[in-house]
């Protein structure tokens, strides 16, 4: 049974897609069965992975609205043991349609259920904002991990994503985690930059990863050649912090079983 994690933060730019993209690549080179549900509209996630957005194939959009299985639009990628539920700007009518819908808070985590099996890590890209889509998202995922650029406003918005969190556990009682809060977009040469990390690490703690995603232009580069970084260029330091977020995401969920082992 798959671990579920979204991968959620409304602000845009602060590196969500780029740590789907290369947490589900890092992911499955550890020979894992990884699935990216790409949530987004815009459908970053599916061409940073190569695949071409065509209107006329099946798409996310298809099956929130239950035109189609899931397994009849999720898609191989050039990656052994990764998969796409690719994305396009029909999602953008998801939004629309299933408002007026039973239980349309829930259309993600009937598409997750019917996957699960068949893989170890389910990674959900979410859009930039607190739309039904990443509400969505939420209630069908284990944990949501929040990647924060290391700038002046980082935490502006951020307590609106945490009190929709705590909504969720109370409203559906789904008992959502915090997988960690990524920081992104580090640059060590400037005192801003290292003075927001300490801020984040004092307001998060320890939920705060080890791993810190440097500013990198390869790390910029590879979604337009459709690569992961540790594709693209795996001797960069883009890849080696991906490399390292896997480990500590695996060693996480390691923990996690053991725990619940011990008090079962």
């Amino acid at each position: 049974m798959a671990k579920t994690i979204a991968i959620a933060n409304q602000k845009g730019g602060v590196g969500k897609t780029t740590t789907a993209i290369n947490l589900s690549a890092a992911l499955a080179a550890n020979d894992l069965k990884v699935l990216l549900i790409d949530s987004d509209p815009q459908g970053n996630a599916t061409t940073g992975l190569g695949i071409v957005k065509d209107p006329e194939k099946m798409s996310l959009y298809h099956a929130l609205v239950g035109e189609s299985h899931a397994r009849d639009v999720i898609v191989p990628t050039n990656y052994p043991g990764l998969d796409l539920l690719p994305a396009d700007r029909s999602l953008v009518g998801a939004n629309l349609e299933l408002v007026d819908r039973e239980g349309r808070e829930l259309r993600m985590r009937l598409i997750v259920e019917s996957v699960r099996e068949n893989y170890q890590f389910i990674i959900i890209d979410c859009p930039p904002a607190l739309d039904l889509l990443t509400l969505n998202a939420l209630v069908a995922a284990d944990s949501v991990l929040i990647p924060i650029q290391c700038e002046f406003f980082a935490l502006e918005g951020i307590s609106q994503l945490l009190d929709t969190v705590e909504r969720i556990r109370e409203s559906f009682q789904h008992n959502i985690q915090i997988e960690g809060v990524l920081l992104t977009m580090y640059d060590d040469r400037t005192n801003l930059t290292k003075q927001v990390a300490d801020d984040l690490k004092e307001f998060f703690q320890e939920q705060v990863f080890k791993t810190i995603v440097p500013r990198s232009v390869r790390l910029a580069e590879a979604p337009s050649f459709g690569k992961p970084i540790i594709d693209y260029d795996p001797r960069s330091k883009g890849a080696e912090s991906y490399i390292k977020l896997a480990k500590e995401v695996l060693e996480n969920e390691q923990r996690a079983r053991q725990s619940a082992q011990s008090v079962g």
